[in-house]
């Protein structure tokens, strides 16, 4: 099979976690195809995700490079056995792969820790809501062109409906909520849907009012998905050139403790509700 032209983020993770093992264990490429009964050439595809491994194979580079972490080898083969595509690759050639990548990782993810300042995430707004942020970018975007993201932004809210869905932490500015896209009457339904989805079981908000004053992190929103293994979180940022994916341990450290600042200065849920209802009565 020839090697994948555009694998996706979590492949490409795979990969990187792979060839991190193996450089921890000072073994090169050609003990790696050694023991796989491969050419060289297949061990760095394998390890950029461009050719796809099976769950024994992961296996056996772990248990020869030494790895003693058997909840996180356990993690790494069923991502090596999860080859079905996912919903999102019905978009594959109409989006930025960047889109379907922020999908995939909010289906495989236990949990996700959001702080936004500016925009509300993806995962709770409203149809209208979408449209009119889709709307507001230079160059304007052709109406199919924002049909199909308003489509695959609908298709990912599935991840909060299936079973055993992911835990939604979301911890929202005050800015954020008064943002009025599309007009008062549709950012008032957006608070609307907000409290309703807020009483999810699964589903956490917490506000920071304007009076909360600075916190770090403050000028940037932030996506912590957790995996399960703390060593396979990733962190993604929104950029208008696409997402970008963080998985150093270094940086991940850094984003939970920015995510733990937000949260000690946010309003407790309960307060949260009261207070974007009030927003919500007001327009």
């Amino acid at each position: 099979m020839p090697p994948r032209s555009a694998p996706t983020e979590r492949q490409r993770r795979l990969g990187a976690e792979l060839r991190r093992m193996r450089v921890a264990a000072g073994m090169k490429t050609e003990y790696a195809a050694g023991l796989l009964g491969v050419p060289r050439t297949n061990v760095p595809n394998m390890e950029s995700g461009r050719s796809g491994i099976s769950a024994d194979r992961v296996r056996t580079l772990a248990s020869n490079y030494g790895c003693t972490d058997g909840e996180f080898v356990e993690a790494l083969t069923a991502m090596a056995a999860g080859r079905d595509k996912g919903w999102w690759e019905a978009y594959r050639g109409q989006l930025p792969d960047g889109f379907l990548d922020i999908a995939e990782l909010e289906w495989h993810s236990r949990r996700l820790r959001i702080a936004v300042t500016v925009h509300l995430p993806g995962l709770i707004q409203t149809e209208e809501h979408s449209r009119a942020v889709f709307e507001a970018v230079i160059p304007p975007l052709p109406v199919s062109d924002v049909d199909v993201r308003l489509a695959h932004r609908v298709d990912r809210q599935q991840v909060l409906d299936r079973p055993e869905p992911p835990d939604l932490d979301v911890i929202l500015h005050e800015a954020a909520l008064r943002m009025e896209f599309g007009g008062p009457a549709v950012a008032r339904r957006q608070l609307e849907h907000l409290l309703h989805v807020s009483e999810r079981e699964t589903v956490t908000v917490r506000v920071i009012p304007f009076k909360a004053g600075g916190f770090p992190g403050a000028g940037q929103s932030v996506v912590y998905a957790e995996s399960g293994v703390p060593r396979l979180d990733t962190v993604e940022l929104d950029s208008t050139h696409g997402p970008e994916f963080i998985d150093t341990e270094t940086q991940l450290r850094k984003y939970r403790a920015q995510l733990d600042a937000a949260a000690s200065v946010a309003l407790a849920p309960e307060a949260s509700r009261d207070f974007i209802r009030t927003l919500a009565d007001d327009l």
